[in-house]
């Protein structure tokens, strides 16, 4: 069984995805052999009524995939009543955790809005997952040029914050040396493997990041759900090391 924790529903805005219909997804995950995906919204980060997606996100999980998607709403910190959308994504949706854009969202780490939100969602006991991009610099639009979210406020940051438990999206392209390692040793930081680069890569990151602390993700529909297995079998694991990756730290994970 693989638990896919880099899955988004709704539609990319600049081009069409193969995968982007709920139905669809859910048959190409299942078809992988996926047996649960945690679903963000690509509305999260380009709607201004989260609310709406929101609930448009949980809607489709469950109207789809038979149990397979769990739902993690968006919530931008820097929106008037955000703490109106952490509670509608906890109390009314029963999501498990909640999906962050920073970039998309125009806030950065630094921000003591972002500090308030994970504070606040670690009350809740809610797993938070921070995307630091969502598409490569490079292939972005020329009208619509997004950064990528800075992640060096958040080692000192984390420190003052004991509950939190903070997924790193899409970030291990630019997430590497001792700000990696500053970061896994906070013991509050999980990493997925959507974004992971170069021959050798999941082997080198097992000897920075402790292996409790990797999840497997595809950032699927956008990348090829397929790239990310690959990752796994280049590395040359066993079975039980690789079932560590694909399935038992994501669920020990929720099941905090």
């Amino acid at each position: 069984m693989i638990v896919d924790t880099n899955v988004h529903l709704s539609r990319w805005p600049f081009r069409r995805l193969r995968g982007d219909e709920p139905a669809a997804l859910a048959a190409l995950l299942r078809a992988k052999g996926v047996d649960q995906a945690w679903a963000g919204t690509f509305d999260g980060a380009f709607h201004l009524d989260l609310a709406a997606a929101n609930a448009r996100l949980a809607d489709d999980c469950r109207r789809h995939g038979d149990g397979l998607f769990v739902p993690f709403g968006s919530v931008n910190p820097a929106q008037a009543d955000w703490e109106e959308d952490l509670r509608r994504c906890h109390e009314v949706h029963g999501m498990p955790g909640i999906r962050l854009h920073p970039s998309y969202h125009d806030y950065t780490l630094a921000d003591p809005r972002f500090a308030e939100l994970l504070r606040r969602a670690s009350e809740r006991r809610l797993i938070v997952q921070l995307a630091l991009k969502l598409e490569d610099v490079r292939t972005q639009h020329r009208l619509a040029r997004v950064p990528t979210a800075d992640a060096a406020p958040l080692p000192d940051l984390l420190k003052d914050l004991p509950g939190v438990r903070l997924v790193l999206l899409n970030a291990l392209m630019d997430v590497k040396g001792p700000l990696l390692e500053s970061l896994a040793a906070t013991g509050k930081v999980w990493f997925e493997i959507s974004s992971l680069e170069g021959a050798g890569g999941l082997e080198g990151l097992r000897r920075q990041v402790r292996p409790d602390r990797l999840l497997f993700g595809s950032h699927a529909p956008f990348f090829t759900w397929d790239a990310a297995l690959l990752k796994l079998r280049e590395a040359g694991l066993d079975a039980a090391a690789s079932r560590v990756i694909l399935e038992d730290n994501a669920r020990a994970l929720l099941g905090r």
